[in-house]
């Protein structure tokens, strides 16, 4: 096979598997606005034979979706802001500071990625219960507000950076403080700007803690306003959906406005010079 036809080969495979991919995306979208009689229709439409809205009026009257998705705002970018803040400093520190047994604390520190979430679900309950945090914002955030990965992250870039520049900060007078503040964390927003985006998208799309932790609409996040739309009867699969698509789509502008930063963010370091 020639280098043409072999490229155009790759394409088409690229293309089918982007059209797997994103098949989904576009039948939620699509479904949100069909009538109900034709999204439960056999064999199923692909596109609405008109713009019905109805299901995304239905939704907003069903449950409290708008008060679900501000909940999941404050949620997200409070556990985002807590670990920028938690990893970034952890970071430095394993990065460039000296002290006694680093190696061996970094080590322990990375291991925890190693550990299911699934396996703490029981001990941080407990933990919450009895600081008598369920049903607050405390309970769903703070467990939250540090990782392992995000320090790992962080560590990783900040070694990428010119030792140059902290010799010279020593040479000014800068101690670690200012030099974290002034030099570390304005080249290091490519990074962290990836644990941003990786942070909030993980905390808006958690369902099973704040399924556990809270019993109030007050608290209750988008995830869980979901599936208060499937009813034991009878699942009316366009309210789903529509429901879906209301709370994707910060997720999806969110994605759009921080691509190029995470990208860049992932990339760092892999090209020198």
């Amino acid at each position: 096979m020639n280098r043409p036809l072999q490229k155009a080969a790759i394409y088409i495979l690229l293309a089918i598997a982007a059209a797997l991919v994103l098949y989904p995306i576009f039948y939620t979208f699509s479904a949100t606005f069909m009538t109900p009689d034709e999204a439960s229709a056999y064999p199923p439409h692909f596109l609405p034979s008109s713009f019905y809205v109805g299901s995304i009026v239905a939704v907003f009257q069903l449950v409290p979706i708008a008060k679900f998705i501000t909940n999941s705002f404050i949620v997200s970018l409070v556990i985002m802001i807590g670990q920028l803040l938690t990893s970034s400093m952890a970071a430095y520190a394993f990065a460039n500071i000296r002290f006694k047994g680093k190696a061996f604390i970094f080590s322990l520190f990375m291991a925890t990625m190693m550990i299911p979430w699934e396996v703490t679900i029981i001990p941080n309950y407990l933990t919450v219960k009895k600081w008598d945090w369920l049903d607050s914002l405390q309970g769903l955030t703070v467990p939250f507000l540090a990782t392992a990965f995000g320090t790992f992250l962080l560590r990783q870039f900040f070694l990428q950076l010119p030792k140059e520049l902290f010799e010279a900060a020593r040479i000014d007078g800068c101690g670690h403080i200012r030099i974290f503040f002034r030099i570390v964390l304005p080249l290091g927003r490519p990074a962290l700007a990836t644990l941003a985006v990786y942070a909030f998208l993980n905390a808006w799309n958690m369902y099973l803690w704040p399924l556990l932790i809270t019993n109030s609409e007050e608290m209750r996040t988008a995830q869980i306003g979901i599936a208060m739309l499937q009813f034991e009867e009878l699942t009316v699969w366009n309210l789903v959906l529509a429901g879906v698509t209301i709370v994707l789509l910060p997720s999806l502008i969110l994605l759009i406005l921080g691509l190029k930063q995470l990208v860049r963010g992932l990339t760092a370091g892999a090209v020198k010079g």
